[in-house]
């Protein structure tokens, strides 16, 4: 059934790493189509915000509902696509190709035990070309470089045709190129699918540029639309700190000319 009300629901949510409060009492909603760039400075919680909003770290309080369901309740994750920051470390030696990579997407807790079929396969190769990889379908995953071992793993998480994407930090260690080619493929998904895109990433440029959202999170958490490239001083203050200083200075974007902050 599709999702009528917002995908992410969060009030008044504390989340705890160990015995610091990683999160302290947050509150915002993400609604389907919405991409959502999540700033803040380093050790700021966007990590643990994440992992809370996936089920896979505990809440200290408040509320969490996915999809219009208590989280505690909420079990079509086969609708929610995440790579970790972690996904480009995969194993290099592992003897597995993009392809069988990919079709592990397909396979849940209510189809475990059968074997993939002709629709699986369809949408795996639906993935490898939207991702434009489908050249390295049989390649094996330790001899593609980062961006293109992470652009199989959003392929990986497109194939259960998810309603949300997360993605914590996909474009580290990217080239320039790589990464802009990486958010123009994430952009098209979001325009032309209605794809609802969570990111976390350090890249204030590619967020203002690209997405339409964002939360600046530093234990609180501050949420703002995007309009024209441009975030509110008061909203990145927030999270950054009063002693942080943005220069704008001007770059063509999508044929759009938009100030940028940095």
């Amino acid at each position: 059934m599709p999702v009528t009300g917002p995908i992410i629901d969060v009030q008044d949510l504390t989340v705890k790493r160990g015995t610091s409060e990683a999160i302290s009492n947050a509150s915002f909603i993400i609604n389907k189509g919405d991409y959502v760039g999540i700033v803040g400075p380093n050790g700021g919680g966007k990590t643990s915000l994440v992992l809370a909003l996936l089920g896979l770290l505990p809440k200290e309080s408040g509320s969490i509902k996915i999809m219009g369901q208590d989280i505690g309740s909420f079990h079509q994750w086969d609708k929610v696509g995440y790579v970790s920051q972690f996904a480009i470390n995969f194993d290099s030696q592992f003897p597995l190709t993009v392809r069988e990579l990919v079709g592990l997407g397909r396979i849940n807790r209510s189809n475990m035990g059968r074997f993939r079929n002709k629709d699986d396969w369809k949408a795996v190769n639906e993935a490898l070309d939207i991702m434009s990889i489908s050249d390295l379908a049989n390649k094996r995953i330790g001899r593609l470089s980062g961006g293109q071992r992470q652009r199989a793993f959003v392929a990986k998480s497109l194939v259960s045709e998810p309603e949300l994407l997360v993605l914590d930090e996909p474009v580290t260690g990217f080239d320039p190129i790589t990464q802009e080619k990486f958010f123009m493929q994430l952009s098209n998904l979001n325009h032309k699918k209605g794809l609802t895109i969570l990111i976390v990433s350090h890249d204030l440029a590619a967020v203002f540029c690209r997405m339409s959202r964002v939360l600046c999170v530093n234990k609180e958490v501050h949420g703002s639309e995007i309009s024209e490239g441009k975030v509110p001083d008061d909203v990145l203050k927030k999270g950054y700190g009063e002693h942080f200083h943005f220069a704008f200075h001007q770059h063509q974007c999508q044929g759009v000319f938009i100030d940028e902050q940095l």
